[in-house]
């Protein structure tokens, strides 16, 4: 079945590399750039990622249009050429995801990413008709995501996962224990991965209970210390994950926490400043401020210059 083979290409993927969620290009004006987009996921999927997400958060889906978002998708997959799967976010309510994933159908995504629905609170029965709604109207894997107002029940998850196309779950919470006892529940061959901010932060909590999975904001910007990152916790080389996590990814998430919206708009300044063609964010979004900027551009040095010496093997005996 298709379902099986994506979720075995997936399940590849996702054992040799992070999982890549590119930022949507854009001119000065906030108009799409596709060529900018193009170049710069051509070099996204160039960094091997175990799969590439388009068009999700990191990727501003709540501010495309249905066209801009036919033009990003299928940009990339172009782009992608087989080489790696291909994960369309859809979202807001049942139908306007439906349109979405007949446009990510037609662009010849390999599946879905099912974003967590537009602004109301709907109890567990409703979470689970949202699911089956869309899982009737596309013949594309789904992917589930779970953060903000979806947090499903272990029955939930059950009456999920038997859907025919409901190939995994992408978890934003980081309730390990609720998460937990879901993946006991599920079945064998069901895909989990951390999607919580920031990911790498919680990495090996998510892995101790068996999800080591994990997409990569950082890979968005800095290809080179997401895989020195996941390369030093596959290894459990635990002296580098956590000189990694004490002198880049603490400091990073201690400025993105500083403001709403730094889950992106950070990401995205950090890829201006690597020369990366992605522009600024669109509102409600804003940019970074000019001391929230110069903070990050000193922490990416300080983790790229840190990466320069994981290639050289010195960090496992560096000074704490």
């Amino acid at each position: 079945m298709a379902e099986q083979n994506v979720a075995a290409r997936l399940r590849d993927g996702m054992a040799r590399g992070v999982l890549s969620f590119p930022l949507t290009s854009f001119g000065a004006s906030g108009e799409l750039d596709l060529d900018a987009y193009r170049a710069y996921v051509a070099g996204q999927i160039g960094s091997a990622p175990g799969a590439v997400f388009p068009a999700c958060g990191t990727g501003e889906f709540f501010s495309l249009d249905e066209d801009e978002y036919r033009r990003v998708v299928t940009a990339t997959v172009e782009e992608a050429a087989g080489r790696v799967p291909v994960v369309a976010g859809v979202g807001y309510g049942w139908a306007q995801a439906a349109r979405f994933a007949r446009i990510a159908e037609e662009a010849g995504a390999d599946a879905l990413l099912v974003l967590p629905h537009y602004l109301v609170r709907g109890p567990q029965s409703g979470l689970v008709a949202q699911v089956e709604q869309i899982a009737a109207r596309t013949p594309l894997p789904l992917i589930v995501y779970q953060r903000d107002q979806v947090a499903f029940s272990v029955d939930s998850l059950r009456k999920v996962a038997a859907l025919p196309n409901v190939i995994g779950l992408k978890d934003g919470h980081s309730d390990l224990d609720r998460l937990q006892r879901l993946t006991l529940a599920a079945p064998d061959d069901f895909l989990f991965f951390n999607g919580a901010a920031t990911a790498e932060i919680q990495a090996r909590a998510y892995a101790a209970v068996g999800v080591p999975a994990y997409s990569s904001a950082v890979h968005a910007f800095a290809p080179e210390i997401a895989d020195a990152f996941f390369t030093a916790l596959r290894d459990a080389d635990h002296a580098r994950v956590d000189r990694l996590l004490r002198e880049f990814y603490v400091p990073f998430v201690e400025i993105r926490d500083r403001v709403p919206g730094y889950g992106v708009s950070l990401v995205k300044a950090a890829a201006r400043l690597r020369g990366r063609p992605v522009g600024p964010v669109r509102a409600p979004l804003a940019d970074p401020t000019p001391g929230d900027l110069a903070d990050l551009e000193r922490v990416l040095a300080a983790g790229l210059d840190l990466v320069s010496r994981v290639s050289g093997n010195t960090l496992a005996g560096a000074a704490r």
